[in-house]
């Protein structure tokens, strides 16, 4: 079976139409016909119901698809790693959510940069769930997760440090002056209803809270009064005045981890990971702050 066949074979799979695909591929839909039936006629069995009216996906035609999204997602990865890591100056991407990073990512860049034959490392800010995407089809080649918000699933992961969470309240509602509060203390609250993550598949789970995708859009509208949120400590860090970070005591707690594709072997990905490893055993962070 060749890339170009599974090109086209996921192309009609998706579309569900060889017009589409013929178009979405650009060539014309005569000779894409011809391809998906000499490879239906060379693996000796139907990949697609063709009708009139429509086309469908047989049995074996949707494990094909499933396997040849992550066949075709791993090509598209491997030509963007080999790329970078054929340039004069190699760099590494590194993936972090929006808003986040604080103390740890600082020391991180700061202690891989001074490493002999330290690679230029790009940040690739992403919103949540999105490491897993950018990991696989090698747009980014670590990244920095919370577990277990942020899923690790098919990733090698080396954990960093852990820590507790807090809720981030208006500064003038009155859990704000608290030294510490409950989880029952933040989910009762009517008026600040717990605001909405996405999950993996994009889709937000149903509720009264304000649908948020990054750090930047959830404090504002905690800033206005829409909506609250508990979070990693350090994710807390350096708070607008507005808004006011309160410890939430049963709240569990949250790891920091780094994360890469199971199969890399990247000397920089390795170098990264190690250091990364050096900084947090003894750990530098205690409860989102650095150790005294």
């Amino acid at each position: 079976m060749e890339i170009r066949e599974l090109r086209y074979f996921v192309a009609v799979a998706e579309e569900l139409h060889f017009g589409k695909a013929a178009q979405r591929l650009g060539i014309a839909q005569p000779p894409l016909s011809r391809a998906i039936t000499q490879l239906e006629r060379r693996l000796g069995f139907a990949l697609l119901e063709r009708t009139s009216r429509k086309v469908t996906l047989t049995a074996a035609g949707g494990v094909l698809l499933a396997e040849g999204r992550a066949i075709l997602s791993a090509v598209t990865a491997a030509e963007r790693r080999t790329r970078r890591a054929a340039t004069a100056q190699p760099s590494l991407v590194l993936a972090v959510k929006s808003g986040t990073g604080g103390e740890l990512l600082t020391k991180l860049l700061d202690a891989y940069a001074a490493e002999p034959g330290a690679a230029t490392v790009e940040l690739q800010l992403c919103e949540a769930h999105q490491h897993q995407l950018l990991l696989q089809d090698g747009q980014a080649d670590a990244a920095l997760l919370h577990l277990p918000f942020d899923s690790a699933a098919g990733l090698d992961t080396e954990t960093l440090y852990t820590e507790g969470q807090v809720a981030i309240l208006p500064a003038s509602h009155p859990l704000a002056s608290r030294s510490q509060i409950r989880m029952a203390d933040v989910i009762t609250l009517p008026e600040l209803p717990m605001a909405r993550w996405p999950g993996p598949s994009g889709s937000y789970p149903e509720g009264p809270g304000a649908e948020v995708r990054n750090l930047t859009q959830l404090f504002q509208l905690i800033a206005l009064g829409r909506t609250t949120v508990v979070i990693p400590e350090s994710a807390s860090a350096d708070l607008r005045r507005d808004l006011a970070g309160v410890p939430v005591l049963d709240a569990p707690p949250v790891a920091t981890a780094i994360a890469w594709p199971p199969h890399s072997r990247l000397r920089t990905v390795a170098d990264l990971i190690r250091v990364a490893t050096r900084l947090s055993s003894p750990p530098l962070w205690q409860s989102g702050k650095a150790a005294r």
